[in-house]
C-alpha cells in the first residue's frame, strides 16, 4: 500500500518560510495544511495569514488552507476567499487543544456542539462548492465525543477527517489513545487519516501495522523534532544521510535569515528560533545542553556562535 503523508499545521511554526524550505532540503511530505486562519469576529483576513496561503509563496507544493471557526458566515466567507485564490478545499480544525480556543468553542471544544457544526455544514454545502475536510480530535472531555460527529458528518461528502488520537483536554500530553481510534473506523464512512506521536520510523511502522487500513499519516512535531523523519519513512529506512547536520545547518540557515528579514527586532527573532529549538534539540546527542545552549544566547550574534558550535559538534 502507497503511504501518502501529510505535515500537519503547527500554528507559530509551518508556515510557507518554513514549509518551502523543508520541502528543498528533506522532502518526504506529499501535502502540507497551512496553520488556522481565524477571523476574531470580524469578516477580515489577516496580513499573515493572507501572505501564508497566497499562491506565489507556495509554488512548489501541495498546500491546503485550514480554517478555525464556530460560525457559519465565516466559514463561507474564508471559502469564498480561498476559492479565489484557487484552492478547492477548505480544511477545518476541530482540534485545536488551547483552552482559550476549546473555551470559546472552538477547535476541539466545538465537538460536542453537534447542532452547531451541523448548520455549519449544512450551510456551507448548500452555498458553495468548496471541497471540506476535517481535523480532529476524538474529544475535548472524553474520547466518544466523536463519535455524536460522525453520524452528521455522514450526512456530508466530506473528503476526509485527520484524528489526532488524543483528546482536547490532554494538550500534548500522555499518550495517544490508539483504543479510541480503532474505535472510530468502525464508526464512519469517511476516509480517516492517522495523526498523532509519530516521531520515529519505528512509531509510523507500529501505528501502520495497527491500523492497516489507513494509508494516510499526519506527523505535527515529530517532523520539527526530526526533519529527515518523513524521507525516511518514504525511504523504508532509519538510516541518516551521511551529510545530515550539514544539510539541517543549510536549512536552519534559510528560515533564520528568513525570519530574521520579516520580523523587526533582536526579540522577535529570538523567541522564534527558540521556540523552533524546542524541537530541533530532539536531533542532538544531548538536547538539554543544546537547548540550554540557545535560550543563553541573549543577542543575535551569540545566537548565530551557539548555533554553529552546535552543529560543528554533531558532524
Amino acid at each position: 500500500m502507497n503511504t501518502t503523508l501529510l505535515s500537519s499545521p503547527l500554528q507559530g511554526f509551518t508556515d510557507f518560510r518554513f514549509r518551502n524550505a523543508f520541502h528543498k532540503y528533506f522532502g518526504g511530505i506529499d501535502t502540507f495544511y497551512s496553520p488556522y486562519i481565524k477571523l476574531n469576529g470580524k469578516l477580515v483576513i489577516k496580513g499573515s495569514y493572507e501572505r501564508d496561503i497566497l499562491p506565489e509563496n507556495n509554488t512548489t507544493l501541495e498546500v491546503i488552507p485550514q480554517i478555525i471557526t464556530s460560525d457559519a458566515d465565516e466559514f463561507l466567507f474564508v471559502a469564498k476567499y480561498v476559492q479565489e485564490l484557487g484552492y478547492k478545499e477548505l480544511n477545518w480544525n476541530l482540534g485545536c487543544p488551547y483552552p482559550m480556543v476549546a473555551k470559546c468553542g472552538m477547535g476541539s471544544g466545538l465537538i460536542k456542539n453537534t447542532d452547531q457544526i451541523e448548520h455549519i455544514l449544512k450551510r456551507v454545502h448548500n452555498e458553495t462548492d468548496i471541497i471540506v475536510s476535517m481535523k480532529m480530535r476524538m474529544g475535548y472531555e472524553n474520547p466518544t465525543e466523536i463519535l455524536d460527529v460522525f453520524p452528521i458528518l455522514d450526512q456530508y461528502p466530506i473528503k476526509n477527517i485527520a484524528i489526532h488520537a488524543r483528546i482536547g483536554k490532554q494538550l500534548y500530553k500522555g499518550g495517544v489513545d490508539l483504543d479510541s481510534f480503532q474505535n472510530c473506523l468502525a464508526h464512519t464512512k469517511h476516509k480517516l487519516y492517522y495523526n498523532g506521536d509519530i516521531t520515529t520510523v519505528a512509531k509510523f511502522k507500529e501505528m501502520q501495522e495497527r491500523f492497516s487500513s489507513i494509508d494516510h499519516f499526519m506527523i505535527g512535531r515529530g517532523l520539527i523534532s526530526d526533519p529527515f523523519l518523513p524521507s525516511m519513512i518514504k525511504n523504508d529506512t532509519a538510516e541518516y544521510p551521511k551529510n545530515r547536520f550539514e544539510i539541517f545547518e543549510e536549512f536552519h540557515d534559510t528560515i533564520y535569515q528568513e525570519y530574521d528579514a520579516y520580523l523587526s527586532g533582536p526579540t522577535p527573532i529570538r523567541m522564534k528560533m527558540l521556540g523552533f529549538w524546542e524541537y530541533f534539540s530532539e536531533s542532538f546527542s544531548n538536547p538539554q545542553k543544546t537547548y540550554k545552549k540557545i535560550k543563553k544566547a541573549g543577542n543575535s550574534k551569540n545566537y548565530e556562535i551557539a548555533v554553529k558550535e552546535i552543529f560543528k559538534g554533531e558532524k
